[in-house]
């Protein structure tokens, strides 16, 4: 019998355990969106545009939800998830948002994807009290019940992850002269306040270059060239994936070798890595908390050999070296789990709760990271391990 075989079989007995459900005397309790044979989920995802490259996460969770509904859904219901091109682009965001609410009816939003559109319908979605679950997005608001309460994130806050950096880059470089460059929005200030805090306010001179792009720019090239006519000798690159492969290529060609810092965002071999070119990558360092499946001490796992089989037979066409896809299944493992907990009671505040009320284990995680939630703890992630770029592959850095 061969791999894909035992994990189907695998699967198939934990989800036909899941879809057992309650006891038959339970109440059901139905919002929109939900029935006795349906749970209808509304997703907006980047397919087009400039983060085109990030809807391979939307089509990993369309593929897992496939596979849940091929062995008789949760708890016995159907799970459609509805995932609708924004193309990265709030207004669209606002536009197919209000279709899923309004005209498609969808019980609850769950893991639309960046800052700027899940911002442009936070307060549409909180308003009407429909459960935002897992923005995709680290920035701060996603995690802050208290203006917020429908709302909740998944991964590190920007802010955190901007602490981490800061604090990696003093441990590696005490004498740094640092040199940033951030996206002019939300995220890239939540990240850079964040970076200065872990520098600390007796550090803050060690930046001699802060610098922003707009999404919409072509290039960061003037950037890359005052960051090093600057005389910066590390560099905090939080920049969406494109631009951190420009930058890497940039300052490559430029003759410009900082200690190199980018985000877990921009960590993609497909993505990033590729694009600017291994041999231009090398030494890069980034934050991650997701187990990435170029690294070759995963080669033996059974979680990831799951994962890979999984992959061959549901996404083909998806890259098993983009650790994007790694991420879509985790998240969308998580959604399964936030369902089977709600049992027959599929309303929005049930959801939310269940979402708020996560304390479990992850294989896809790395070792010693877990997912904790709580209605005072919205990201399900919280901590980060750093890796760097070498030959071919990310290598965990012993510190």
């Amino acid at each position: 019998m061969n791999s894909i075989k035992i994990w189907g079989l695998a699967a198939g007995a934990l989800l036909a355990l899941s879809s057992i459900g309650l006891p038959a005397h339970a109440e059901k309790k139905y919002d929109p969106g939900a029935s006795d044979t349906e749970i209808k989920i509304g997703q907006t995802m980047s397919y087009s545009g400039a983060a085109a490259s990030y809807g391979t996460f939307g089509r990993v969770m369309t593929a897992y939800f496939k596979m849940v509904n091929e062995h008789g859904g949760i708890n016995g219901r159907k799970i459609t998830l509805i995932s609708l091109d924004d193309g990265f682009s709030a207004p669209k965001t606002v536009e197919m948002t209000r279709k899923l609410v309004e005209s498609e009816g969808v019980l609850f939003m769950c893991c639309s994807m960046g800052t700027g559109p899940n911002a442009a319908v936070q307060k549409y979605l909180n308003n009407k009290k429909i459960p935002q679950l897992f923005a995709l997005s680290g920035a701060t608001r996603f995690a802050d019940g208290e203006r917020y309460p429908w709302t909740t994130g998944f991964s590190p806050t920007y802010m955190d992850e901007g602490r981490e950096a800061a604090r990696y880059i003093l441990r590696n470089k005490p004498d740094a002269k640092i040199a940033l460059l951030y996206q002019n929005d939300d995220s890239g200030r939540d990240t850079i306040a964040g970076f200065k805090d872990g520098l600390g306010a007796e550090n803050l001179k060690m930046i001699v270059s802060d610098q922003t792009y707009e999404p919409t720019d072509a290039t960061v090239t003037s950037q890359i060239r005052q960051a090093k006519a600057s005389g910066a000798n590390a560099f905090f690159d939080n920049t969406a994936a494109k631009f951190t492969a420009q930058s890497i290529r940039i300052a490559h060609d430029i003759g410009w070798s900082p200690l190199h810092v980018t985000t877990n965002n921009s960590s993609s071999i497909t993505q990033v890595i590729q694009p600017a070119g291994m041999e231009n990558s090398q030494g890069l360092v980034a934050g991650k908390f997701i187990k990435e499946p170029t690294d070759p001490q995963w080669d033996d796992d059974p979680r990831m050999k799951e994962w890979r089989d999984w992959m061959t037979k549901y996404y083909p066409d998806g890259q098993q070296t983009d650790w994007w896809n790694v991420y879509g299944y985790l998240v969308a493992e998580t959604l399964a789990q936030v369902l089977r907990q709600a049992g027959d009671e599929l309303t929005r505040e049930n959801i939310l709760k269940q979402a708020l009320s996560l304390d479990k284990e992850s294989p896809y995680l790395l070792p010693g990271l877990s997912l904790q939630t709580s209605p005072t703890n919205r990201s399900a992630v919280s901590k980060l391990r750093y890796y760097r770029f070498e030959g071919e592959q990310w290598v965990p850095i012993k510190e």
